[in-house]
């Protein structure tokens, strides 16, 4: 069997969103092209670490890594990647609105889960087989299997700048004490990958 992984990109005050999301503004008030460049405008310094990031056998998302909504669906709406989203395997989107899965190309498909974040672990698992399950982010998502004991290794990409926010979804926020053992950390001018397992 598969462990269960989590990546995610944070500033150096431990953020991986600000507050305001909205389709023009994924990430809010955080300024996501710098958070992010590490994997776009870099992308050849980091292949490794975002080949891994995607290698998984099924993932879990909070809601609002898929759309910035927070009541009923549009039902028009089908995340942020296009028709062919990155994933390539079943994608399982905590929620509290029943909504039928939505069909993507490339192999990715969107359940979406209303039975909280137990069972949509559980549906991942099953769907990943022996292969790995990814909590796919954003921070509350992570920060909540992180308190379940749930995540077997995190995976932290940090970026050289704080956010100035006083507001948004931060790692390690309602979190209990933590033992976690270094297994990993690589250094470029735009990240730094951080790897962590449970001691």
């Amino acid at each position: 069997m598969g462990i269960v992984t989590a990546d995610i990109a944070i500033t150096l005050d431990g953020y991986g969103s600000g507050a305001a999301q909205s389709l023009a503004r994924p990430f809010g008030e955080l300024d996501d092209e710098r958070l992010h460049s590490w994997m776009f405008d870099h992308a050849a310094e980091n292949a490794t670490e975002v080949d891994a990031i995607v290698d998984a056998g099924a993932f879990v998302m909070g809601r609002n890594m898929f759309t910035p909504g927070r009541g009923d669906w549009d039902p028009d709406w089908r995340g942020w990647w296009g028709d062919d989203p990155p994933y390539h395997a079943p994608v399982f989107v905590l929620t509290h609105h029943e909504r039928e899965p939505v069909v993507m190309e490339g192999g990715t498909t969107f359940h979406f889960v209303t039975d909280g974040p137990d069972a949509a672990l559980g549906l991942a698992r099953a769907a990943a087989g022996d292969r790995n399950v990814a909590i796919a982010g954003g921070a509350s998502t992570i920060n909540a299997y992180l308190a379940a004991d749930a995540i077997d290794e995190l995976r932290l990409h940090v970026v050289p700048f704080t956010s100035g926010l006083t507001e948004g979804s931060r790692m390690f926020d309602g979190v209990p004490a933590l033992a976690l053992e270094s297994v990993g950390a690589r250094h470029t001018p735009h990240v730094t990958h951080l790897t962590y397992r449970r001691a």
